[in-house]
């Protein structure tokens, strides 16, 4: 007598065990990644602050020009926090792979989850960061508090979307080959100085904003200050062409995804 196939679990079902799996895998980054001494996990938001409010520290001293009359410190708040949030994706994401390789040999652990549990670290604690600095500098009157919510709220999400997807994509192609993370690393600080952080597109001469607007951190770096700074940040910026461009890199990273997959062996 033939016996009766397994019921399917429930999609319910199979999300509880999708939040365990990432619930796991981010518990078990934090504690390789900052440990139990000193502060801990709190080093997750504290380093970016720490970096943000050197280069705030460092633009004010040198009073450097960026274009607008918006005050210095905000200025490299809002540039300076964008960049640590999708720049710092995709260098923890390379190499990620082959450092876990025995976690595959769990049944519920998936590529995909080893790339997403590093992602919402980085993007936690560049939010906590920028958000905690964002405060701070307000409370201390160097800043205005931001005039659309909303705006900054989607600036920063577009800027999340674009790191995630380079990170996952730059990711699955560092396990074919070494060569993705060794020229990541320079065309990491390549892509900084045109990223949108340290200018604004307005103040740049004609050919060279059309060039710029190329980009697409810049465009989100924009949209993001106009939610802050309003018409003073005489922002420009196209979301029809960043959010096509992020679902056209979102669609190449999970096609490079799933070749890595099928190809992984469990180390």
């Amino acid at each position: 007598m033939a016996t009766a196939p397994a019921p399917r679990p429930s999609f319910g079902h199979a999300l509880r065990i999708q939040w365990r799996v990432i619930d796991a895998l981010l518990r078990r980054e934090m504690l390789t990644r900052y440990g139990r001494h000193n502060i801990g996990f709190l080093w997750l938001f504290v380093e970016p602050m720490i970096f943000t409010i050197g280069v705030t520290i460092l633009w004010t001293a040198t009073k450097s020009v960026h274009g607008s009359d918006l005050p210095i410190s905000a200025f490299a708040l809002t540039g300076y926090s964008s960049v640590l949030l999708w720049r710092n994706m995709p260098g923890r994401c390379i190499g990620a792979l082959q450092n876990n390789l025995a976690l595959m040999y769990h049944r519920n652990i998936k590529v995909f989850d080893i790339y997403i549990a590093r992602l919402l670290l980085e993007f936690g604690g560049a939010t906590i960061s920028f958000a905690a600095l964002s405060i701070l500098f307000i409370a201390v009157e160097w800043m205005e508090p931001p005039e659309d919510f909303l705006k900054v709220a989607g600036g920063w999400l577009m800027l999340a979307w674009f790191g995630s997807a380079l990170a996952i994509g730059l990711g699955a192609l560092s396990h074919r080959s070494e060569l993705v993370d060794k020229l990541w690393h320079p065309a990491s600080y390549l892509l900084f100085p045109l990223s949108g952080a340290a200018f604004i597109v307005a103040a740049l001469p004609p050919f060279a904003q059309e060039l710029v607007l190329y980009i697409p951190t810049v465009h989100g770096i924009e949209f993001l200050r106009e939610g802050f700074f309003g018409d003073r940040a005489r922002a420009t910026y196209d979301l029809a062409y960043l959010i096509p461009f992020n679902l056209v890199l979102t669609l190449v990273a999970l096609i490079a995804l799933r070749y890595v997959s099928r190809r992984v062996v469990p180390g």
